[in-house]
Parts: structure tokens; sequence; C-alpha cells
């Protein structure tokens, strides 16, 4: 059985909060007679969105294909349509939470690629609006997504569709890096979407004291492999985390934001233990974090075309860390790391490595203390890196590639 088909059933819920499932199948890696069939179920989860209450996309189909270079054209495809099409508050599917769309019979054996097909929005009123955001004090706007529309979202990642075996796959749909706000205050989707087996996934969760709303990521050398938000008693689910021989630990980064005035916690080598909850903090013994002012580092990338991701990045005890992303402008070019509050803290974050003896130690690192490395990668994979000291005043940066 599935670490999925095991889980509670919280996990597994058809509606909103944590993890969003989407079946989808395919055609490869064999026909019937010699390969026998299996079951896929595809499932989508999601990481908080920046300055949004709300991120609503309608799903119309998942396709799957054996060729991780096979264009929406080509054949090979198996399709499955969403009947009716499902609109979907991705905001809502944090902490494990999944929603099941469907699943699937297919030939057992290997495939290379998924895409998402949307609908397109059908006006700009309210009820027209497939995909639309809703900015944190503001009204519901239409989300642009011709790419997702036209093609669907491709995620390209090996997985295997085992004979009369259930497959879940999930696909993990980070709304932070994915919604670009644009200067003339509309809003466009730039697809940053994964996808995770959960045969060779885990979950990391605990409790964050006095910190509802906490960002919380699970990092693997400063890349952000999975995040959420802690809910109203700061509890928070990273799930599912992959775990191979290769991947290793991870590192649990809280940001818990300036509506909570405290600083960040770092907990390093917290193991990944496929099927078994790991714990670093709990309601008993939770993390707790120093206070902290918050500030902003904010500019433009030149040319808005760009389209450039910024990453704040932070230095401490030897390894490096993503305390807070966004997407520039694709029309000015311009970005906030956050346009609604401060994202940066200014007090030393507290660093602990993971026991299981909890409550885990943390120390400050007073060298880190506002003190980031803001990156910026264009398009088309180019790098820029400049520091920002936020110990004094926000920060003003700006990009040219």
């Amino acid at each position: 059985m599935s670490f999925l088909a095991k889980t509670s059933a919280p996990l597994r819920l058809l509606a909103l909060s944590g993890a969003l499932a989407l079946a989808a199948c395919g055609g490869g890696g064999g026909d019937d007679g010699d390969a026998g069939r299996g079951t896929l179920q595809v499932s989508m989860t999601d990481a908080p969105a920046c300055g949004f209450n709300n991120v609503f996309v309608t799903v119309n189909k998942v396709r799957v294909h054996s060729s991780a270079s096979a264009e929406a054209s080509a054949g090979g495809w198996v399709d499955i349509d969403v009947v009716p099409a499902r609109r979907i508050d991705l905001l809502s599917l944090t902490n494990g939470v999944m929603t099941v769309l469907g699943q699937t019979a297919l030939p057992a054996g290997n495939y290379q690629q998924v895409r998402l097909v949307l609908d397109a929005n059908r006006g700009s009123g309210a009820s027209a609006l497939a995909n639309s955001v809703v900015p944190v004090g503001g009204a519901e706007q239409p989300l642009d997504t011709p790419s997702a529309v036209q093609s669907g979202i491709k995620i390209n990642r090996a997985f295997t569709v085992a004979r009369d075996t259930l497959t879940d796959l999930v696909l993990d749909f980070d709304a932070c890096k994915s919604v670009v706000t644009r200067g003339n205050g509309t809003y466009g989707l730039k697809p940053v979407v994964t996808a995770i087996p959960m045969t060779v996934s885990g979950e990391v969760n605990g409790v964050v004291a006095g910190a509802p709303g906490a960002r919380v990521y699970a990092e693997r050398n400063g890349v952000v492999v999975k995040s959420t938000v802690a809910d109203a008693n700061g509890s928070f689910r990273l799930s599912p985390i992959e775990q191979s021989s290769t991947a290793g630990p991870v590192d649990v980064v809280v940001v818990p934001g300036a509506a909570n005035a405290k600083a960040a916690g770092i907990v390093r080598g917290v193991p990944v233990v496929v099927g078994t909850p790991t714990a670093i903090s709990t309601a008993a013994a939770p993390l707790t974090l120093p206070a902290s002012t918050y500030r902003r580092v904010s500019g433009a990338v030149a040319p808005a075309s760009a389209e450039a991701t910024l990453r704040a990045l932070q230095l401490v005890n030897g390894g490096t860390f993503e305390i807070a992303a966004t997407a520039a402008a694709s029309d000015t070019g311009a970005y906030s790391l956050f346009a609604t509050e401060p994202a940066l803290p200014v007090a030393a974050p507290v660093v602990g490595t993971y026991t299981a003896a909890l409550p885990i130690p943390l120390s400050p690192d007073g060298a880190a203390a506002g003190k980031y490395s803001i990156q910026a990668t264009s398009v088309g994979g180019a790098v820029q890196t400049q520091p920002a000291d936020v110990n004094i005043a926000d920060v003003l940066l700006n990009f040219s590639f």
C-alpha cells in the first residue's frame, strides 16, 4: 500500500487546505499484454503565497506521457478530463491536506511528463474568472494563464507505474513564486511546479510558539524543497518531502513574519523517513523564537523581459538558507520582498541541530543579524547576487542583465 493510501483521513480530504490531488494517466512503458496495468493517482499541494488571500485555478484536465520531450500536440498522450472542471483555491492547500480529482488505470511502465491544463477566463467579471487572485486587502482580480491554458503546465519528472499497484504522484505548486504582480496592477501565472512520488517521501512537522501564519521551509543546500504556513495554533506539516539515499536530511527554516515580530528559527539536519513523520517541536515543546523587527528589500530588474526570480539568502553558521522569495513584475521589472509587509527579520536567527529529544536547543548567530544576499535569476538562467544589510533601514537594490 502506498504512503498516501496509509495516511490519515485529514490528509486525504477531497477539498481544501494542504495538498491538491489531481489524477493523471499516461501511455508508456509497454502495452497491456507485456506490462499489465497499474493505477496512477496524481495529487497536488501548494506552498504559501506572498501577499494574497486566495489564488484560484480551474483544472480542466491532466495529461501524462512517456517522453519528457513530447510536445502538447504529439501523439501518445493519455488525457483525463475533469468533469466538471474544478475551481480550487491553492492557498487552502497547505499543511498536508489533499483533494483527489480522480485516478485511472494505465499500462505499467516508466513515465516522464505530466501536464496540468487549466480552463481559460471568459471575461473580467467575478463569475467569469476561472483563474484569479485576491490580494491582501484588495478585490478579486483575473490571473492570466496563457501557457497553462494553451498547452498545460509542463512538469518533467520520471516515475514508474507498477503492475497491479496504486502509484501516487504529488505536484507541488509554489504559488508564492508562480504569481507575478505586474506594474500595471494585473497578475500573471509563471508556474513553478515540481513532482514527487509519494512512495519515496516523508513528513516533518512541528509547532512554533506565537507565530500563526509563519512561513516554514524545508531546504537542502539553501534550496526550498517544500514549504507551508503555520496554522492559527502555530502548527505546521511539511509533506511530502522526497527521501532518497542521495537527498539526505533537510534544514527547516521558520520565518514568523512582521505581524508576529519574531526572528527566524533554523533547525538543521532533520531526517526525512518514508512513511514516518519527524517532529522538530510539539505543542508541549514548541519552537520559541526571540523578538525581531522586519524590513524590506525592493528595487527593479532590467530589462523586464528577464522575468527574474529573486531570493533573499542568509549565511548562518556556515550554511546558506532562503528566507524569502518573489518574482519581478514582467512589465516593469519591479520587485519587493514583500509589498504587503516587510519580509526580512533584523534580529539574529536562532539555530539548532535536530535531536529526537525535545525541545531542540536554539542559539542566536549574531554575525548574521540583518545581513542578506539578494539573488536574482533571469528566465534564461543568468544569476546576479548583491548584499543587503537591513539593520538600519529598508534597502533598495537594482539588477541589470
